[in-house]
């Protein structure tokens, strides 16, 4: 191993998990039914490539709560832990089968929104994973209760600070009442957005860590300098906390874990280019390193058309080598 990039590859223990080095496969939307057997082949290229933790891209927790159970959701655990990483997936909120804008739930459906994480996060612990993140970033449902621009309630989830922290406080709250200590449960959050500032998420994570959250996963907004905000929060508070943009970078990343701006590197585009970044990395072969060259063709341009996502650099059968009978 490299000695520059020896942080990269120490264990890291998480509320009872450990993981076998500080490579995050973060959520990435694949356009492939995550249970069919392409599903699991890009799991099981991830896990084995050598990340430490591969999150399941985010799932609705109306199909986790109410049509999946633990024996649809095994096998694709049990993918992932069997080459070597540990399992996690992400929750993404839902009020209904179509998109629902913040100020459109009534109470009671967002105090079924609350229940249907907590119950899929149950259901996901009683199938083997050992992580649950509910996603609170880039806009999306949990993001937008945060945003002044977009909340325009004006009951106990709008308005003031404090109400805009009150749905992902309730939920983190909700889930870790119902999982114990059996799960690390995380959250996904922008730290800065258009009307909210960095202060305000701070304040955010404070009352999510005192509601039991084990791990921040911070995802700023494109261009931000990713491992200095997430330093923001390191520095502040007792909790792990994972970095992502620019991490594909091996110096960058052992510079940011060794500086202890982060505890973890979440490495995206280019493990779909090249699943093995983190061996090669570990094994010092840097110069056999398949570089994603951030085109965005065959990832986001597919998924764009409504197709899987791929990488224009793989070679014929680059996933299906990953199916197994």
């Amino acid at each position: 191993m490299n000695p520059c990039h020896r942080e990269i590859f120490s264990p890291l223990e998480l509320s009872g998990v450990t993981l076998r080095n500080r490579v995050v496969a973060p959520p990435m939307f694949q356009v492939r039914p995550v249970l069919s057997p392409e599903g699991l082949a890009w799991h099981r290229r991830l896990a084995a490539g050598g990340a430490g933790l591969v999150v399941v891209e985010g799932t609705s927790v109306r199909r986790l709560a109410h049509r999946w159970t633990p024996e649809h959701l095994r096998p694709l655990v049990e993918t992932i832990h069997d080459e070597g990483a540990a399992a996690g997936i992400q929750l993404f909120g839902v009020v209904s089968d179509e998109p629902t804008d913040v100020n459109g739930p009534a109470a009671e459906q967002i105090e079924t929104l609350i229940d249907d994480f907590a119950r899929a996060a149950g259901v996901c612990r009683d199938a083997g994973f050992d992580a649950v993140e509910p996603h609170g970033a880039h806009g999306f449902l949990l993001n937008q209760f945060f945003m002044p621009d977009r909340n325009a309630r004006d009951d106990e989830y709008g308005g003031s600070l404090d109400n805009r922290c009150r749905l992902a406080v309730r939920i983190v709250e909700r889930i870790r009442r119902l999982v114990g200590d059996s799960l690390v449960v995380a959250l996904r959050h922008t730290p800065v957005g258009e009307a909210y500032s960095l202060d305000d998420s701070l304040v955010l994570v404070e009352r999510l860590i005192a509601a039991g959250l084990d791990l921040l996963d911070v995802s700023p907004a494109k261009g931000e300098q990713v491992a200095d905000l997430a330093a923001v929060f390191k520095r502040r508070f007792d909790v792990p906390v994972i970095a992502v943009g620019g991490m594909d970078d091996p110096d960058a990343a052992a510079e940011a874990l060794r500086d202890e701006r982060c505890d973890l590197v979440a490495v995206g585009r280019q493990l779909i280019a090249d699943a093995h970044w983190p061996n090669k990395v570990r094994q010092g072969r840097l110069d056999e390193i398949v570089r994603c060259t951030k085109c965005d063709q065959a990832c986001f341009g597919n998924i764009a058309d409504g197709k899987p996502a791929e990488c224009v650099l793989w070679g014929d059968g680059e996933l299906e080598r990953y199916v197994r009978a």
